[in-house]
């Protein structure tokens, strides 16, 4: 997982801004490295110059390797505070996708077989079954 870290004008892009962001993203995500190509980085200071609370903006954009990228933004008081945020943020709505990828379909609370876990006779045994109990009820 490729980690890019961007800044505007008023904060002060280095290499330890850099590392301190990629390795809070990298522990983060650690559990999402193989299904993630890209994790993308932007800070900012809202008001630039001038002091106010939450002005610190981080969106981190992930790409999944297959699907549409994710974006999350998380203003705070700190750099910090915004970083750890976003990177909360982007943890939960990658859960919330590859949890609905990989959780099994299911219909009225009930799951629904895999194609090849259905036995066809049996199946068509059931319905057989059901549709001579129905026409037992009519007739009667």
């Amino acid at each position: 997982m490729q980690i890019q870290v961007n800044s505007d004008n008023h904060i002060q892009n280095s290499s330890r801004l850099e590392d301190w962001v990629g390795s809070t993203v990298q522990s983060t995500l650690e559990h999402y490295e193989e299904d993630l190509t890209r994790v993308e980085v932007h800070l900012k200071d809202e008001n630039g110059d001038k002091p106010g609370t939450h002005d610190k903006r981080c969106q981190m954009e992930a790409r999944p390797k297959g699907h549409q990228p994710i974006s999350v933004t998380h203003t705070a008081a700190s750099l910090d505070q915004a970083v750890e945020g976003a990177a909360t943020k982007l943890n939960h709505a990658l859960e919330h996708l590859f949890g609905k990828l990989r959780a099994p379909r299911r219909t009225a609370n009930t799951e629904i077989p895999a194609v090849e876990a259905l036995d066809v006779g049996h199946a068509d045994d059931l319905l057989e079954e059901e549709f001579l109990a129905k026409e037992r009820a009519l007739d009667s």
